[in-house]
């Protein structure tokens, strides 16, 4: 006979509740394990292992260079540091560009990461992708909008969505994803009215970073919160530690913010 202990902390199913009930999920990067932990009682709900470590930890201008081997590294330190907050790992730029290679590396970020979640970018190309990883237990969150692997196809750090044809398209995209089986959406860099009616569709959150105080959560780099941050700040952000008590006083009233939906603001938005 097998014995299940009790699973603390937020869930999947958490997430959807929340969603539910209308309450908005706070969400923000870390890195380590003393950062985490700070994260975790300050009530955060979400901790992205995002592969925006390798510009903010490790001096790069994209993500691009930032390998599975670095993020198995930081989100094993991350998962010693918090209890509470559900841990997602990105999947770094092309580490899931086929079933094998994705089924691969999604399961070492979850058994060596000890990660609960995988993040990739990506709309109807990706849906396959998403598609095997979910068949096999492995849940996956969907990045839509400024994907920042794709920075050099791009030609930049640009909104996305604001054509009819582009808005179109991603609400197409985020459809997508979803029926493939993603539990989550995240959406960068969008224009606020489109991403609040593809947060309103979407049965799964979605959570916005640059993309209006509309969607079902919100995330932010942690150092862009800080304002430490090695290159400019991005309009979608704000420095929470100015006239905070230290950094978990800043971290509590972001998430405070998001909560109550002061944050973001029309300034934080497109």
């Amino acid at each position: 006979m097998s014995v299940h202990r009790e699973q603390r902390g937020v869930t999947v199913t958490t997430l959807k509740r929340l969603k539910r009930e209308g309450e908005k999920i706070a969400c923000l990067t870390a890195y380590d394990a003393s950062f985490a932990a700070v994260l975790d009682r300050s009530g955060v709900d979400v901790i992205l292992v995002g592969d925006s470590l390798g510009m903010v930890i490790q001096g790069f201008d994209t993500t691009v260079p930032v390998t599975v081997d670095d993020v198995i590294y930081h989100a094993r330190a991350v998962a010693r540091g918090s209890r509470r907050a559900f841990r997602v790992a990105d999947m770094p730029f092309m580490s899931y560009t086929n079933h094998t290679q994705a089924l691969s590396n999604a399961a070492r970020l979850m058994q060596e990461g000890r990660a609960q979640m995988v993040k990739l970018e990506g709309g109807e190309t990706q849906a396959g992708i998403v598609r095997e990883l979910s068949a096999h237990g492995i849940p996956v969150c969907a990045h839509l909008g400024l994907q920042p692997q794709a920075v050099h196809k791009l030609g930049g750090y640009h909104v996305q969505g604001k054509e009819a044809a582009a808005a179109a398209k991603m609400r197409e995209a985020a459809a997508a994803v979803e029926a493939a089986g993603a539990e989550l959406l995240l959406l960068e860099c969008v224009p606020a009215a489109l991403a609040a009616e593809i947060s309103a569709t979407a049965r799964i959150p979605v959570i916005g970073i640059g993309a209006g105080n509309e969607c079902d959560g919100q995330i932010l780099v942690l150092h862009d919160l800080l304002g430490v941050s090695v290159d400019r700040t991005p309009r979608f952000t704000r420095n929470f530690l100015t006239g905070a008590h230290g950094i978990a006083d800043a971290v509590s009233q972001y998430v405070r913010a998001v909560k109550d939906k002061t944050f973001p603001a029309a300034e934080h938005s497109f």
